[in-house]
């Protein structure tokens, strides 16, 4: 069973996601504080963690960034912060994915799932579907049907941090600096033009992308 940490400080918001995770066969913990999730996540290692960013005791971003140095635990971020720029602070201090309150039990759930499929992707090695391409990271060929298509070093960099983050909307301060490097982070135009090029190779209607997704001011996110 894959066991979830839920960290909020809204008792009714713990009660409801406590209900329904068990009812899909997850392990669950909570905790209502960031210093009690820190002890949590120390003492019963969960495989993902859902946390809220208005803690009483500590901002949210704070114990992201207090578990990323020493767990790489997935983590989905839950506010009522609506601007992107709280988003982007949480995706950049390492967290997986961002949903905003009022929130849709059903899109988290879907979110956790993607997360999950994402950590299975990067354990396998396996081949990935882009439509109808299949893309294999590790010998770096992309092939449908006997046709090959040829990418350069950079549009490869681009996709292999994508494709091993499964519906994880990744920002785009984190594609520069993984791609391009710590001083290319504001060279926003870069992405653009590259992943123009990706979807021009790899989508049945680049105008119309299926897969590789822009969320506007934020980032990109691979959706199988």
């Amino acid at each position: 069973m894959t066991r979830v940490l839920v960290v909020d400080d809204e008792p009714q918001i713990l009660r409801a996601l406590r209900i329904n995770l068990l009812a899909r066969q997850y392990r669950v913990s909570t905790a209502g504080t960031g210093a009690e999730a820190l002890r949590a996540a120390a003492s019963d290692h969960p495989d993902l963690v859902v946390l809220d960013l208005g803690l009483p005791d500590m901002d949210g971003v704070d114990v992201v960034r207090s578990l990323r140095a020493w767990s790489p635990v997935p983590i989905v971020v839950l506010s009522g912060r609506l601007n992107s720029a709280a988003k982007i602070d949480a995706l950049d201090a390492g967290a997986d994915d961002y949903v905003t309150k009022p929130f849709n039990v059903e899109e988290l759930l879907a979110r956790i799932r993607a997360v999950t499929r994402r950590l299975a992707a990067q354990e396998s090695g396996e081949p990935v579907r882009v439509g109808r391409w299949t893309v294999d990271l590790v010998d770096r060929t992309v092939v449908d049907d006997g046709t090959t298509i040829h990418l350069t070093p950079t549009e490869w960099q681009l996709l292999d941090v994508l494709l091993r983050n499964p519906g994880r909307l990744v920002s785009q301060r984190q594609l520069l600096q993984q791609v391009w490097g710590p001083t290319y982070v504001d060279e926003t135009h870069y992405l653009r033009q590259y992943m123009k090029n990706l979807r021009r190779k790899l989508e049945d209607d680049p105008t119309r992308p299926q897969h590789l997704l822009t969320e506007a001011g934020m980032g990109y996110r691979f959706q199988p």
